[in-house]
């Protein structure tokens, strides 16, 4: 059970607010106790007390009737309010810090894990997985305490009205506790198996949801509901091995809850036919008995729910347990004052240990200011390559090496805070113009946002929005054109004013006009910075200080523009080739 002492420590917290509920639960358990003991009394000592009048019956019977009414009216829906609302009080408050520390947690997760995990999983184990374990707050931590408490508290009252009656009425709990041992020792797995295939379906739906334009455009619903049909049905048949073996535990523990009822009272009315045993004490334990077993009904409930949550808490250690791939060594120094100077040693890199290397033996250096355009076709490892200096990955050999030092010998967060990027396929988040712009200096003033956005040739459009800075850009930014977008990600790293540029295809499949607009803003971002271009139309990294061609993770030619051209190698083939083509 390593998964709950686990989320014990989750729970540590919250110690005292848990044995506050308890002690409230305990004394809202042990109230409807009474009702067995008001039954034998009003018949034993009220109804059946033949030295009593009929006036003083029921004088008695009326007070005793108003005492009780007091205590379940007045006294009772206060405590059973404040129970309530502590048990879930205190469930919520850590479902909100594991989800907190899971959220930390995927952030730091390394590009390798998301390029081969769906995401709707990761999102079906923080919101599901997660929600699941409550019940082993409300139920396992607190209601399963109370039952117990309850069937003893029960136990105890009984055995001082009648102890053989009392062995009779628990005959059958070994019973519980075999059944109980037998079917629900399958049930966790069942349980993992279920939850992992409704967390594929939620993986699935989530990709399918955001490439509903693909499967449209294409006409192909009939096949994608075939193909969600052999998700949805993989679901659905580990949920029936999960049903079908709850329901054969719930019908022999039913059983044996019904049976034990039946023992008691015709033993109870043997005794008292026998004149061994009054009749308000035969019916304080027939009371007692539904008393006695119900509790125990809802733990069998509690261990169908709870083996859920365990279940659910393994899948959540799972995914806080994956390794994080980049991470800060022991001594690592903050990534200040930094010039801008990066020098490629030796390196080589692999997706994986066991996958063919992109970039081999790479030996490159940008000085401070220069402009470095990588070109060639593509997958050659331009991208991978540029990918490298923030840490995204990290080389399989040799070195990086920002300012003469090592950036593994940098902490990643401020690494990566000197380092500003413009991609082919910018993520925009579904919030304002003005938040997404933020991201780059989320307490920068409204009046450096508006500065950014004029140096990247963006405030005009965003003026012209419906609600100008505020207007809702929709899910990854889908209201706005591939030029807005790519404006709004520049008006960010404008924002950030980084040392560093890394602009990753930033104007590829634009239009001409968004083209160039987009080329004006990069060339006045890229002043006195550093600057990789990883670029696809030549024509577009001219005027870069040099130019870079990769071919097959190597380095082919290095020169500027005009030197390449004159030596009419590989670089002068492909600009011709795309000078026709233009």
């Amino acid at each position: 059970m390593d998964s709950i002492k686990r989320y014990m420590e989750f729970v540590k917290p919250y110690r005292l607010q848990i044995i506050v509920t308890l002690i409230i639960g305990i004394i809202k358990f042990a109230i409807p106790l009474m009702t067995p003991l008001l039954i034998k009394y009003v018949i034993d000592d009220i109804a059946g007390n033949p030295n009593l009048s009929s006036a003083e019956q029921t004088s008695k019977l009326f007070l005793i009737m108003g005492i009780m009414i007091i205590i379940f009216v007045i006294v009772r829906p206060p405590i059973e309010y404040y129970r309530q609302y502590f048990a879930q009080w205190v469930a919520s408050k850590i479902l909100y810090d594991i989800r907190d520390k899971l959220f930390t947690h995927i952030q730091k997760l390394s590009f390798k894990y998301y390029s081969n995990t769906r995401v709707g999983e990761v999102i079906s184990r923080i919101i599901n997985d997660v929600e699941q374990t409550k019940t082993f707050v409300v139920t396992g931590l607190m209601n399963l305490w109370l039952d117990i408490s309850t069937i003893i508290i029960a136990i105890v009252i009984m055995w001082q009205m009648d102890t053989t009656l009392t062995l009779v009425s628990l005959i059958l709990f070994p019973f519980y506790g075999f059944s109980v041992k037998y079917f629900f020792g399958n049930l966790r797995k069942l349980t993992r198996r279920r939850s992992q295939a409704l967390a594929e379906v939620q993986g699935y739906l989530h990709e399918r949801v955001q490439g509903m334009a693909v499967i449209k455009s294409f006409a192909i619903e009939d096949y994608e509901q075939t193909q969600f049909d052999k998700q949805n049905s993989n679901f659905l048949s580990k949920a029936i091995d999960h049903t079908k073996w709850n329901a054969k535990a719930f019908a022999v523990v039913n059983t044996i809850t019904d049976i034990a009822p039946l023992i008691v009272i015709g033993y109870s009315g043997y005794q008292v036919i026998q004149g061994n045993l009054s009749v308000g004490t035969m019916a304080a334990f027939i009371a007692y008995i539904d008393r006695l077993y119900n509790p125990l009904r809802r733990l069998v409930n509690s261990s169908t729910t709870l083996t859920q949550a365990i279940a659910s808490m393994d899948r959540v250690f799972d995914l806080i347990d994956e390794k994080y791939d980049i991470t800060d060594s022991k001594d690592a120094i903050e990534c200040k004052n930094i010039q801008g100077n990066i020098e490629f040693e030796k390196v080589s890199f692999s997706y994986g240990e066991k996958e063919e290397q992109v970039l081999k033996n790479i030996n490159l250096h940008a000085q401070k200011g220069e402009t470095i355009a990588l070109v060639g076709m593509s997958g050659g490892g331009k991208s991978s390559l540029v990918g490298l200096i923030p840490r995204f990955y990290d080389v399989s050999e040799g070195r990086i090496l920002l300012d003469g030092n090592d950036i593994r010998s940098f902490k990643v967060r401020t690494l990566r805070d000197k380092i500003g990027m413009v991609l082919q396929d910018n993520i925009l988040f579904s919030e304002s113009v003005k938040t997404n712009i933020l991201l780059g200096k989320p307490n920068a003033t409204d009046e450096e946002v508006i500065e950014a956005a004029k140096a990247a040739n963006a405030h005009e459009f965003i003026m012209n929005l419906p609600e100008g800075y505020d207007t809702k850009v929709g899910e990854r930014g889908v209201k706005l054109s591939g030029g807005q977008k790519q404006r709004v990600a520049i008006a960010r790293v404008f924002l950030k004013n980084p040392p560093i540029l890394v602009l990753d295809e930033a104007t590829s499949a634009l239009d001409l006009e968004s083209e160039h607009l987009i080329q004006e803003a990069l060339e006045q971002l890229a002043k006195d910075r550093t600057t990789f271009i990883v670029a696809h139309r030549l024509s577009t990294i001219t005027h870069a200080d040099r130019i870079i061609l990769i071919e097959h993770g190597e380095i082919v030619e290095v020169g500027s523009h005009e030197d390449l051209m004159n030596k009419q190698g590989n670089y002068y083939k492909l600009f011709q080739v795309q000078q026709l083509e233009k």
